[in-house]
This record gives structure tokens, C-alpha cells and sequence, in this order.
């Protein structure tokens, strides 16, 4: 299969940074625990159904064997859409840049009764370790405002698609975004909070306007594509899981398949 490439406009936009990468990783990594008690919260809460419910008024009527599928939760932090995924009979695997959240997600895998339909790996979202056509389903959360080169990460996410496969991607646009207060109690001190908030302002795609930006660079990959500009009311239910006060996009595409529109 041929690469997969973008306007070279758009990808040179987002020159490569190995440093930035190993702060993201290390931030992330003292993140890891709080992080993942908050995801154990949504798993153990009503949310988990209403993101279930969610993803299924889109999956089915394109997959109706969930025992076949194999899936890849791309930045999967404490194998959130992993565990849901094993639960709904797929095969799930999850990778992050981060080793901590890897740890957590196995041991997240084990308490949700899991573990043997999902499997954890570290590894970049923008150098994605499979073979060409390797998975039915790609998904992410909160993942692409982290990413130095998100062209790269959406052209490794195409690339590893079966045609006719999926691809979700929940994330917000933070062009305007400014944590000064942890209103989420996920226990970040002002320190984590100037260090969130450093990282964000030195990554392109918080320059983007998003979710059009990422619509349009989906679309010239190759995949017929539908957004929503806030799906919170969907998949937030519990309120004693306190989220951001910033509107949550969906994007779903589907590969190789022209557009309707």
C-alpha cells in the first residue's frame, strides 16, 4: 500500500520535536494514577453506558459481529474505550506514549474481567508499530491536542484502517483554553496546571480551528466524515465525575468510503 500523505502546507506545519514528545510523556506519566481513579469513576458510573450507547448508534448498522472486530484505542491513558470495547466482545488494543498509563489500563483490564480481550502497548500515536489494514475501529480521546504532528498521527490511523473501517476522534478546541483552576478535582496543583497549560500552547493543533481543521485533512485521506461541535450532554451523565467546561467534538469517519454529502 502506497504512504499516505497531506498537503505538504498542512504537514509542514507541524515539524517533528522529540523533546516536546518526551515532556508530554513525562507529564502524562505523573498524571497517571489520579488519572486513572477517574476513569475507574466513569466506568463504575452511568457514562460508561451513554458512551457505549453513543458509539453503537453509529457502529451498528456497519458492524453487527462485535466478536470479530479489532479495535485500536489510540492514546488510550487508563484503557477507557479498551475495557468498553472488550466488554462489547471486540478485540481491543491499546497504546500510549506514556508507560504509567499502560500499567494502569492492564491493571484497569484485570478489574474489569477484560484482560483476555484486551492487550496494552507503549508506543506513539504517530508511528503506529502494526501492519497496513490491521484494524476494523480507531478510536481517541483527548488525544490530538497532545500530539506534536497530528497530520502524521491521522495518516498512521488511516493506514492501519481495513477499508470500509472507522475512525473516532473526541477532542476540544483549545485555541482559547486557559486552566487556572483545577475545576475537575483531578488534583492538579498550579504546578501541573502551568505545565498543562505550557505543552498546549506549544503544539500547532492548538492553533487550529477544530473540528473543521481536521475534518478537512480526514476528507483528503480519504474518508467520508461527520462532526458534531459538542457531544457532552451525550456520554457526561454522572455528575459527581466533574469534566471541563469546553465543548467536546465528535468526529466520525469512515475509510475509503465516498462521501453522501
Amino acid at each position: 500500500m502506497p504512504a499516505l500523505t497531506i498537503q505538504p502546507s498542512i504537514s509542514e506545519a507541524f515539524p517533528a520535536d522529540a523533546l516536546l514528545e518526551h515532556r508530554i510523556e513525562t507529564y502524562w506519566d505523573k498524571r497517571s494514577r489520579a488519572f486513572s481513579e477517574k476513569r475507574r469513576r466513569e466506568l463504575d458510573g452511568p457514562d460508561a453506558r451513554a458512551w457505549k450507547m453513543f458509539l453503537l448508534r453509529t457502529l451498528d448498522p456497519v458492524f453487527r459481529d462485535f466478536s470479530s472486530l479489532r479495535v485500536l484505542d489510540v492514546g488510550t491513558g487508563a484503557g477507557f474505550f479498551a475495557i468498553l470495547f472488550g466488554e462489547m466482545g471486540a478485540h481491543a488494543t491499546g497504546l500510549d506514549l506514556s508507560r504509567d498509563m499502560i500499567h494502569e489500563a492492564k491493571v484497569n483490564s484485570l478489574a474489569y474481567g477484560v484482560h483476555a480481550e484486551t492487550e496494552f502497548l507503549v508506543g506513539n500515536a504517530q508511528e503506529l508499530p502494526f501492519e497496513d489494514a490491521s484494524f476494523d475501529i480507531v478510536i481517541s480521546r483527548n488525544l490530538t491536542w497532545t500530539l506534536p504532528d497530528v497530520p502524521a498521527a491521522y495518516c498512521e490511523w488511516a493506514r492501519v484502517l481495513k477499508p470500509g473501517g472507522m475512525l473516532f476522534n473526541f477532542d476540544s478546541d483549545h485555541r482559547h483554553t486557559v486552566w487556572d483552576t483545577d475545576n475537575t478535582n483531578d488534583g492538579l496543583a498550579k504546578k501541573k496546571l502551568a505545565e498543562c497549560n505550557a505543552i498546549k500552547n506549544a503544539l500547532a493543533i492548538n492553533r487550529c480551528v477544530r473540528p473543521a481543521w481536521d475534518r478537512t485533512v480526514l476528507e483528503e485521506l480519504g474518508f467520508a466524515v461527520q462532526t458534531r461541535e459538542d457531544i457532552r450532554h451525550d456520554v457526561f451523565i454522572d455528575p459527581t465525575v466533574l469534566v471541563d467546561d469546553i465543548p467536546l467534538f465528535a468526529i466520525c469517519g469512515r475509510y475509503g468510503v465516498p462521501s453522501q454529502s
